[in-house]
């Protein structure tokens, strides 16, 4: 059992990277698992599902307390990213050949949409952990970001 006294941090505590940076390493390791899956194969597959869950939970658990909503909304919106460049440069590759890229990329978020949903719930429940222990540590809720200008 962990000793509250000594100052020790928790896997929910250690989170200090800004959100800015945490979000552009996130959609970098998609592109390069997508990249990497698509080498493996023509479509985008199993490989990238299983690195986009990885990247969500890694990025809640890198992130500083004050950046939480950049990570809260980031899965969603990597997953868009990476889906539409697909529909644009290589639309067989989540649709069919001749969709567009409006139909590809719908094809492509709907293939993949049990790893959005399972990412994103498992993104935001390491955050509400996260956010309930650091208000748990401090006694009290834990701060809001404010913006001053």
């Amino acid at each position: 059992m962990r000793d509250v006294t000594s100052g020790s941090r928790t896997l929910w505590e250690q989170g200090e990277e800004p959100g800015h940076e945490v979000a552009a390493l996130a959609v970098a390791l998609l592109l390069t698992a997508t990249t990497i899956d698509l080498v493996m194969a023509d479509t985008l597959g199993l490989l990238f599902d299983l690195a986009f869950v990885t990247v969500c939970v890694r990025a809640a658990l890198m992130v500083r307390p004050a950046d939480f909503f950049t990570i809260g909304v980031l899965p969603p919106l990597a997953m868009l990213t990476s889906v539409m460049l697909l529909a644009i440069a290589e639309p067989a590759a989540v649709a069919r050949q001749q969709d567009g890229v409006v139909q590809a990329t719908v094809s492509g978020l709907s293939g993949h949409a049990i790893a959005l949903v399972i990412g994103y719930l498992l993104c935001l429940g390491v955050l509400a952990v996260r956010h309930q222990v650091q208000a748990n540590r401090s006694g009290s809720p834990a701060p809001r970001r404010t913006s001053s200008g």
